[in-house]
């Protein structure tokens, strides 16, 4: 595949690709008659409901009871959203107004907003070249008012699980994991989301496997578990019949009505019996490209705890200043190394939205009656502009990130090395 002597589209030569790759989405490549057919059949069972209908399917339970088992975990609570699945993680560990949660600077806005949703204070911490949370900048942050921890497993790789749960036992923290891009994912075998007392997962578009929207909670703490079922529901827990139970005084809090439904829950149940298929076309996509890219020094490859529990999504990689990677992003998008209309990818990580802590206008911009536990009143006023974190500031901009998808041909491997390798050729002529 050399590529030596070959001018840069950038430069006036001809792209590698003419044609867009394929769109991200991993699960909707996988969608078939299955999927048609078990929506059909909830249809015209006429029970769309999970607890009860005219001719009830059971497919919210049955699904739960399966990625229970898949994931490892005692117990299962299907939802409508990752979203909804962090609101009711909150609502169980019972997170009180004022007080502190470490939350990664490289995460998605739903993990900031659980927080503050329920009054609490996100305190940002730093990322290490595993994209996900630095254990010893971690353990830096905890003060007297810290209760929890969310350890947020990145774009399709693990995070150092095992060392952010030590930390988190030795100061008597919580730990939820937030496994939204990152279903699938294992660590020594252990699926991520078991290493915490809550894992979350997504089932949204983007994700590794998806009803279009949707989410899991899992955890081995029955409590917890009855409590987070009170929150996903209409803030009472129910018993194996459905009916809810009233005379519990733990098992009460403010309903938040995150109730997954079963059309979702058929079609969830088809793609997690797809899932092993979907991250082993994506491994072996990544690792393939990663290998292609392996002679060259002057690209960083991301460091991955786990590379056979890596689900394979994304791969990133990072160059010696942020000018060496805005050229790179800019030669590979002129050889055609961008997704279609509708897709994201080959992005430099500054520009990546609200997955970066300093795009989150709300949190620094602080809207509102005053009355928000980030209000300037607060007696410890944590900062969330750029600069906060600065290993994380200096790794976005040098960065970028490229979808992997569920879908790509030997030859769309092939493009995606050469592009590489056409710009290094330039770079080292």
């Amino acid at each position: 595949m050399s590529v030596k002597g070959l001018e840069l589209a950038i430069d006036g030569g001809g792209p590698l690709r003419q044609e867009p790759l394929p769109l991200e989405f991993p699960g909707m490549h996988y969608l078939d008659e299955e999927e048609v057919q078990a929506v059909t059949r909830v249809l015209r069972s006429r029970s769309l409901f999970r607890y009860y209908g005219l001719n009830l399917q059971k497919e919210v339970e049955q699904f739960e009871e399966e990625f229970a088992l898949f994931v490892g975990a005692k117990h299962a609570l299907a939802v409508t959203s990752g979203t909804g699945a962090l609101h009711s993680a909150m609502s169980a560990l019972g997170l009180e107004p004022g007080r502190e949660v470490i939350i990664p600077a490289y995460l998605w806005v739903s993990v900031a907003a659980s927080v503050v949703n329920h009054g609490g204070i996100p305190i940002l911490g730093e990322i290490d070249r595993n994209f996900c949370l630095d254990p010893d900048d971690l353990e830096r942050k905890i003060s007297k008012s810290t209760v929890g921890i969310v350890l947020v497993h990145m774009s399709g790789a693990p995070g150092d699980a095992k060392r952010v749960q030590q930390i988190a036992r030795k100061h008597r923290l919580w730990l939820v994991e937030d496994c939204a891009q990152c279903a699938g994912g294992t660590i020594d075998e252990q699926s991520v989301g078991t290493f915490g007392d809550i894992g979350v997962f997504s089932f949204q578009m983007n994700k590794n496997m998806s009803s279009g929207e949707g989410g899991c909670l899992v955890t081995n703490d029955t409590r917890l578990y009855r409590r987070a079922m009170a929150a996903h529901d209409v803030g009472f827990a129910r018993n194996q019949d459905g009916r809810l139970i009233l005379d519990d005084p733990d098992l009460r809090v403010w309903g938040k009505g995150y109730r997954m439904d079963e059309l979702r829950a058929a079609v969830l149940r088809i793609q997690l019996r797809k899932l092993p298929k979907i991250l082993s076309h994506m491994r072996t996509s990544k690792y393939r490209i990663r290998r292609g890219l392996e002679p060259y020094q002057q690209i960083d490859l991301r460091q991955v705890i786990d590379s056979r529990g890596d689900t394979g999504a994304f791969l990133i990689t990072s160059y010696r200043n942020k000018r060496t990677a805005q050229w790179v992003n800019q030669a590979l998008r002129g050889e055609g190394i961008v997704p279609g209309p509708m897709g994201q990818s080959n992005i430099i990580m500054s520009d990546w939205g609200l997955h970066v802590y300093y795009n989150m206008a709300v949190l620094f911009e602080r809207p509102g009656d005053g009355s928000s536990p980030l209000s300037p009143k607060g007696s410890r006023v944590p900062e969330f502009q750029k600069g906060t974190c600065p290993v994380a500031d200096d790794l976005f901009e040098r960065s970028i990130i490229l979808a992997i998808p569920s879908s790509l041909t030997e030859r769309e491997e092939n493009d995606i090395i050469r592009a590489f390798q056409k710009g290094y050729e330039a770079i080292l002529a």
